[in-house]
């Protein structure tokens, strides 16, 4: 499946019936006067965060959203039925904005089941009972039903994840995702190999996290260069940020600074996140060199380092600790049903 994290779609909430023009017309009846009944209200436009979802995909094939309009009044004072809600499912942590130069923020769900309505179905139009009056004894207005709203809108999603892994291009951290969960991510010895954010949960002593993978950063990242800034959001969410130095760089505190300044740059007080750092791929150097880099990377970045190898497997255990520690509580898409033990599956009935 391909990864989306972006659409623009039209939505628009179903119009209101009209209503009737109709007269009581029955053998004995001498006096039948008007009965036109009114006519029923438009479907709304409803967003709905489902879990199992984590990519906006669909949206690039069906960008248009109606919702069916009220069913004209009829006869015998009888009102149109409403039209259905029209619900459009969309991954736990998407966002809705306006379609304006600012992307205003609409509406945000971050709730498995949470459930907006968008926009409201037109109301039906008035029957031609509902004009009698003293005297206006026959009348033969109606009103026709009020439209529904409409406009273009923006979904954007924030994968909800408890940990994300941050840092320089083949820094390991694909290897690293692949050694603690089972999210397969492509690894390879050339620049951006990771093009997409990658999910995948960790189970360690007993407990469960959420770990996202994003692209590495360059200088220049949040200003477009390279391909990281575009899924910078995604770490938006996270409680804590796993950096990754790749051990072979040149200088790992330059490296590190880099990612930081980056983080810094795009905002969303990305840089005030709490931070693990730790020095990568330490299977390929003796433990002399590893105590040096380690220092030198602790002095550049304020944070003791932890040093491992997603290759071989060595120190994976003690961060993956420090992430557990870090994370603690289940994050703002778990559902609190699952952790009291409730173990229905999911229907969408």
């Amino acid at each position: 499946m391909h990864f989306l994290d972006q659409a623009k779609i039209f939505i628009k909430s179903g119009d209101g019936g009209p209503g009737a023009v109709s007269f009581r017309r029955e053998k004995y009846i001498e006096y039948g006067g008007p009965d036109g009944g009114n006519g029923g209200k438009g479907g709304d436009i409803v967003f709905e965060a489902v879990a199992g979802l984590n990519t906006l995909i669909d949206f690039r094939y069906t960008q248009h959203f109606k919702a069916k309009r009220g069913a004209p009044g009829a006869g015998r004072d009888r009102t149109g039925a409403g039209g259905p809600d029209l619900v459009i499912q969309v991954p736990v942590g998407t966002q809705i904005l306006a379609d304006d130069e600012e992307r205003s923020l609409l509406a945000d769900l971050t709730k498995a089941g949470e459930r907006i309505h968008f926009l409201r179905g037109g109301d039906g139009g008035r029957g031609n009972a509902s004009y009698k009056s003293s005297t206006n004894r026959a009348p033969r207005q109606h009103g026709p039903g009020w439209p529904g709203e409409e406009m273009w809108v923006w979904l954007r999603l924030k994968l909800l994840a408890d940990a994300g892994l941050v840092g320089l291009p083949n820094a390991g951290k694909s290897t690293f995702i692949n050694a603690v969960t089972n999210a397969q991510a492509k690894v390879g010895a050339y620049a951006f190999t990771t093009l997409r954010p990658q999910l995948g949960v960790v189970s360690h002593k007993g407990h469960e996290f959420v770990i996202a993978d994003i692209p590495g950063l360059i200088a220049g990242a949040a200003e477009g260069a390279g391909v990281g800034d575009r899924f910078l959001g995604h770490i938006e969410r996270c409680r804590v940020l796993l950096h990754l130095v790749d051990a072979n760089d040149e200088d790992v505190a330059t490296s590190y600074r880099i990612v930081r300044d980056e983080l810094e740059a795009y905002g969303a007080d990305l840089i005030d996140k709490p931070v693990i750092v730790a020095l990568n791929k330490i299977d390929t150097l003796d433990d002399e060199l590893i105590a040096a880099l380690s220092a030198e990377l602790a002095e550049a970045s304020g944070h003791p380092v932890m040093a491992l190898s997603g290759a071989s497997g060595a120190g994976i255990e003690p961060v993956l600790d420090k992430l557990l520690e870090a994370v603690g509580e289940p994050g703002p898409g778990a559902d609190p049903d699952e952790e009291e033990g409730d173990g229905g599956d999911w229907s969408p009935i």
